[in-house]
């Protein structure tokens, strides 16, 4: 049977890294294992598999390097395997994968059951034009952009996801640059932070997202009048009771597209990473992705 190709993000000077390789080598002669942190590399290699037509192409490591995967193979027949070894592996947690066991996510991977889901992208425009990225889970405008931009590396490295909850302890609370959101086929809204999902997935694993379908052509937006401690603990409570889209300074909308402004740059995030600033346009790609999924949800 054909090679399968698995690029591995070692996590430079990880053990977790290196243990993962070891495991992943060590479990099929079918596998053939790249080792690589370079971004650039990743989406070469990606882009070569699928246009020789390989029939699968497997990425090991968080969300970050899923999306590095995802814009070479979008389009292709070739199928994306994913063996969840980063911090948070959202899109693994909506793809319902088995987490905790690598060998089980190569079980998954050789019964090869894929379905498409939709990809958006997000534009910015600055002096040199637009320039374009893309994103399968989530993306935000704001807070939730501002605690990604903030928190380092060796804060990550050193505290895992909750790296994050520190980082966002000192950020939630600060004063915010107001946001102008202008979704397609519906009223402009403005506030101080804005939510966007294509999964209904947000987070370590937040069900925030509770009509979401990432097969639909839409996007779920949720825009968030305050930043304040208060009004973050305000929604937090909504959400736990489930009436998140009903909350007292909560603006719900799906839309397939978007765009958002302010006066001055305010960050934003797409699955995770850090993407730039203000203005940006969200919308639909062009191309789906074909993505291997455990076999109940073949579709």
């Amino acid at each position: 049977m054909d090679k399968v190709p698995v690029i591995l993000n070692p996590s430079a000077h990880s053990e977790k890294g290196k243990d993962a390789a070891a495991e992943i080598r060590a479990m099929s002669d079918r596998i053939e294992l790249i080792e690589t942190g370079d971004i650039v590399e990743v989406k070469k290699i990606a882009r070569d598999v699928a246009q020789r037509g390989g029939r699968v192409l497997a990425a090991a490591g968080g969300d970050g390097t899923i999306n590095a995967v995802i814009s070479s193979l979008a389009g292709s027949e070739t199928a994306l395997g994913i063996f969840p070894t980063g911090t948070m592996n959202l899109f693994a947690r909506e793809l319902e994968l088995p987490r905790k066991s690598l060998q089980a996510c190569w079980k998954v991977i050789e019964e090869g059951v894929s379905r498409k889901v939709d990809l958006f992208s997000f534009g910015q425009v600055d002096l040199f034009g637009m320039e374009h990225g893309i994103f399968v889970q989530v993306a935000g405008v704001g807070l939730d952009a501002r605690i990604i931009e903030k928190t380092t590396w060796e804060r990550k490295k050193k505290f895992g996801k909750f790296g994050y909850l520190m980082t966002a302890l000192s950020v939630t609370g600060q004063e915010a640059p107001r946001v102008r959101v202008f979704p397609e086929g519906h009223e402009p809204l403005e506030g101080a932070f804005v939510l966007i999902g294509n999964g209904s997935l947000y987070g370590p694993a937040f069900r925030l997202f509770r009509h979401a379908a990432n097969d639909d052509g839409l996007l779920e937006i949720l825009v968030f009048d305050s930043q304040s401690r208060v009004d973050v603990i305000r929604y937090l409570t909504a959400f736990t009771l489930g009436k998140m889209e009903k909350a007292r300074g909560v603006s719900y909308v799906q839309a397939p597209s978007l765009r958002v402004e302010s006066d001055s740059g305010v960050p934003v995030e797409a699955d995770g990473e850090f993407a730039g600033y203000t203005p940006v346009e969200f919308f639909a790609f062009k191309d789906k992705l074909n993505v291997i999924v455990p076999a109940a949800q073949e579709c």
